[in-house]
């Protein structure tokens, strides 16, 4: 544990756990004081430099963030969870296990993502239909994304909607609406083109590229 980090009161350290330089563990959100809050970082995690996990977050065990990820207050990760270095996680989001963010992410309050998705780089998931509307914080609603999803590089997710089990949003697409279970989408707005028993390896490795192991 480095001496150049800041660990805050109340907050739970696990075993074996490691801490890079110039991380802040239980930094505590607007209008709660310093260890008012419990943090948890479970067993076995890597926090690696310049991360800040807030107040009220727990991660799990065998959690890795990268360089200056951000996890603010009252999120949730399961264990065997990787955060790409610049990923930033907003309040209230929960996140399952063996779920990986490629990096540059930034997740909106209130989403959803369960047990084996996967995050492609500067992926961006939003919540707020109408930023500037009077009431928006009263319509506040992250995507849910179900059990094995993928996000391809680039994609923005609207706030409120389905990506369903095993779907796959292709690189670059705009996600408005629900997408089926075991679907592909792509393009702005993203639409079904096909389902991912249809996928195959261009380079002929494996029959289903896309089926988990």
């Amino acid at each position: 544990m480095e001496t150049s980090s800041r660990i805050y009161p109340n907050v739970h350290i696990g075993k074996d756990v490691q801490i890079g330089d110039f991380v802040i563990l239980g930094h505590p959100p607007r209008g709660a004081e310093p260890g008012e809050l419990p943090t948890v970082i479970g067993d076995h995690c890597i926090i690696r430099s310049h991360t800040v996990i807030y107040a009220g977050s727990r991660l799990g065990n065998n959690v890795q963030t990268g360089h200056g990820v951000t996890i603010r207050e009252h999120s949730t990760t399961g264990d065997d969870v990787s955060i790409g270095s610049g990923t930033a996680i907003e309040h209230y989001v929960t996140i399952g296990n063996n779920v990986r963010f490629h990096g540059q992410n930034v997740i909106g309050e209130y989403t959803v993502i369960e047990d084996d998705c996967w995050i492609g780089p500067h992926v961006s998931i939003t919540n707020v239909l109408h930023p500037r509307c009077p009431k928006a914080k009263k319509c506040i609603k992250g995507a849910t994304l179900k059990r094995g999803a993928k996000v391809g590089a680039n994609a923005t997710l609207i706030p409120g909607i389905t990506i369903g089990e095993m779907a796959l949003v292709g690189a670059g697409s705009v996600v408005v609406e629900d997408v089926p279970p075991r679907t592909v989408v792509v393009g702005n707005p993203a639409r079904v083109i096909k389902r991912i028993e249809d996928l195959e390896c261009p380079f002929g490795l494996v029959e289903h590229p896309y089926e988990p192991d």
